[in-house]
C-alpha cells in the first residue's frame, strides 16, 4: 500500500509552455508587490509562515508550490481579494451552459 501512495505523491507536474509563462508573471507580480512594500524576502516568508526558499519558488512561479503558499503570500500583501477574480468570469462555461438548456415553450398571450 505504501508504494502505491509513494509512487501517486511522486507525480511530476507537466505544464504547457503557455501556461508556464502565467505562473512566472504571477510570480513576478508577487515579487513587485513585495518590493513596493519594501518587504524582504525573509519578513514575507516569516509573515506568510513558510521558508524563505518556498518564497523564492512562488517568486518564480513554481508549480511545485501548493496554491495554500501562494495564497498565504497574497493575504500578507493584502492581495487576496485578487485571488478571488480566478474563474469569476467563465464566459465559455456559460455559453455551454446556455446551449444545453432546454428552450421553455410559454403559453399563448390570450
Amino acid at each position: 500500500m505504501y508504494n502505491i501512495l509513494n509512487i501517486m505523491a511522486k507525480k511530476k507536474i507537466i505544464l504547457l509552455p503557455k501556461t508556464k509563462r502565467i505562473l512566472q508573471t504571477v510570480g513576478e507580480n508577487i515579487k513587485l508587490a513585495r518590493l513596493r512594500r519594501k518587504l524582504s524576502a525573509e519578513q514575507l516568508a516569516e509573515r506568510a509562515n513558510i521558508a524563505r526558499t518556498t518564497l523564492h519558488s512562488i517568486e518564480k512561479g513554481a508549480e511545485t508550490v501548493n496554491i495554500g503558499g501562494y495564497l498565504m503570500v497574497m493575504m500578507i500583501l493584502g492581495l487576496e481579494k485578487d485571488f478571488l477574480l480566478l474563474a469569476k468570469d467563465d464566459n465559455l462555461g456559460r455559453k455551454l451552459q446556455d446551449a444545453q438548456l432546454p428552450n421553455r415553450e410559454r403559453a399563448p398571450r390570450k
